[in-house]
């Protein structure tokens, strides 16, 4: 007898990456229109909303979206209690740091949490879960050195630009340049 729980179905897996996206969508309209204070509370709130949409949907929430949500509503809420902008700047080095650094940890354990957030788009062998793994490792920290030179170095503006579109635009890239290695270790989930 299968329950509501047992039922559910998750979000398809486009719509669901479409949601993520939102959140950044929203925080720069609201930054641009009125100001970064007024951006910052409306990434706290879409934040808020994609991740109790993705619990009422799903009854579970992903890892991912979670840990974002905690730096968001962490950072977000300290910029604005403080009335210091640099705080939601820095949430993307944090964020991507910490990214990085369990990526790049886990790996001589042999834990690849990669494959836990990644395994529903492909499989890989155990060596390409590893490549996959270093990589996007070595990527998180290059973003977060990245966001600390641009926001530290930059206005406001060429900031938002590069938190909205120039972080989206090398993640895109990044990810693309992972599909000869996808290519090369991926197994068939018929073989499975």
């Amino acid at each position: 007898m299968s329950t509501p729980e047992t039922t559910r179905q998750p979000l398809p897996p486009h719509l669901k990456m479409a949601l993520d996206w939102v959140p950044l969508g929203l925080f720069f309209a609201g930054s641009a229109l009125f100001n970064l204070y007024v951006g910052t509370a409306v990434l706290m709130a879409a934040t808020l909303a994609i991740l109790a949409l993705e619990y009422v949907r799903e009854r579970r929430v992903s890892p991912v979206p979670l840990v974002t949500a905690i730096m968001v509503i962490v950072f977000g809420g300290l910029t604005l209690y403080l009335k210091d902008p640099r705080f939601i700047k820095m949430k993307p080095t944090v964020l991507y740091a910490v990214f990085g650094l369990i990526l790049l940890g886990g790996l001589p354990f042999g834990r690849l949490p990669i494959k836990y957030v990644l395994s529903h788009a492909f499989e890989l062998d155990e060596q390409g879960w590893r490549k996959i793994t270093f990589r996007y490792g070595l990527f998180f920290l290059v973003l977060a050195v990245l966001n600390e030179i641009v926001w530290r170095n930059f206005s406001q503006a060429v900031w938002l630009d590069f938190k909205v579109f120039g972080i989206v635009g090398l993640m895109f890239l990044f990810s693309l340049g992972q599909m000869p290695l996808i290519n090369a270790h991926g197994l068939s989930r018929d073989a499975e």
